[in-house]
């Protein structure tokens, strides 16, 4: 199997995609790939080395005046590319299942907007100030627990002129929770604001990065952006399925995020040399191609790839590009 660890493949891709799909990966990443007309009869046939094509999980490579082959993805790469895909399926599902809620919702009852927003499962707002004065009634709807995410991307740039409104933070028995991306630290006005909503009860806390604003009150209505900003569009949703999903995904980014507070050298808590080594080790560079890349010497390579695997609590280099995936460092 080249320079892969052996049961590499096995242990990064099994559950993720089919039997059938795994075997025929590992038996391409064992051969070290094969030529490229006789790819489908070396797989299994047409459909699997089309599903290897489609996942990112195989690629043919052009070599001429050699004849062209058809050869595997390094395992990391392999992994990437079929948690990319997942998570495409997974907004795709997502938005069959709320247009499916919203159909249903539907069923048997009058046509004509109703008067405020509480009775349907989806409702898309694109009117700003119906947008404003939902996410008012939603911040008061909370009994137990408000989270929210929030990402920083406004209309325009935050300064002091501006200002910045925080997200609400109750001095009652319900628990505000935020969530922020971390580049919000780079704005003193941004800092000024969570740290008053702090004072007042919030907790909040930072990941590297964060796709989309959200709004969940306990886990009941949720609002989100249909736009980066939120202003255009945006989405009420009452549906429960839907709602402990999203609460479920706030739990996961709340768990592995860092407190707000004194801010480490980056977001994710490493020095920022050793934040530049994992992407590389994504690409399966060697420890000598890291080191050109960075232009440093590579024994200090060897020694930040020891403290990550410390920091990590792993033992191999694919472990590391793993748990920096979990953790939302790399995509």
């Amino acid at each position: 199997m080249s320079s892969w660890e052996a049961g590499s493949v096995q242990q990064l891709l099994e559950g993720l995609v089919s039997d059938e799909l795994l075997a025929a990966f590992e038996k391409l990443a064992e051969a070290d790939g094969c030529l490229a007309s006789q790819s489908e009869e070396f797989v299994g046939g047409r459909d699997v080395k089309e599903e290897l094509l489609d996942c990112g999980m195989a690629h043919v490579i052009s070599g001429s005046p050699n004849p062209a082959r058809f050869v595997p993805a390094p395992p990391e790469l392999a992994l990437q590319a079929v948690l990319r895909k997942r998570h495409q399926q997974l907004l795709v599902d997502c938005e069959r299942l709320m247009d499916g809620h919203g159909r249903f919702s539907r069923i048997d009852r009058p046509q004509p907007q109703p008067e405020g927003f509480h009775h349907r499962l989806v409702d898309i707002i694109t009117d700003r100030a119906e947008i404003t004065r939902a996410s008012f009634v939603l911040v008061n709807s909370a009994h137990d627990d408000w989270m929210s995410l929030e990402n920083g991307r406004v209309e325009a740039s935050i300064d002091d002129a501006t200002g910045y409104t925080p997200p609400p933070a109750f001095e009652s028995t319900v628990r505000c929770r935020a969530i922020y991306e971390a580049s919000l630290l780079d704005n003193p006005v941004v800092v000024r604001a969570i740290e008053q909503s702090i004072s007042h009860g919030e907790e909040a806390r930072l990941v590297p990065r964060i796709g989309m604003k959200m709004k969940l009150a306990d886990e009941s209505v949720a609002m989100l952006p249909l736009t980066p900003t939120g202003m255009e569009g945006a989405m009420i949703i009452r549906s429960a399925v839907i709602a402990s999903a999203l609460r479920e995904y706030f739990e996961l980014l709340w768990e592995r995020a860092m407190p707000f507070g004194t801010r480490p050298e980056s977001a994710t808590g490493l020095p920022p040399v050793e934040e530049r080594i994992i992407p590389l080790l994504a690409q399966g560079l060697t420890d000598e191609a890291i080191a050109n890349r960075l232009k440093v010497s590579l024994p200090t390579v060897q020694r930040r790839l020891g403290n990550l695997k410390r920091h990590l609590s792993v033992d191999t280099r694919i472990a590391i590009v793993v748990a920096a995936m979990r953790r939302g460092w790399i995509q």
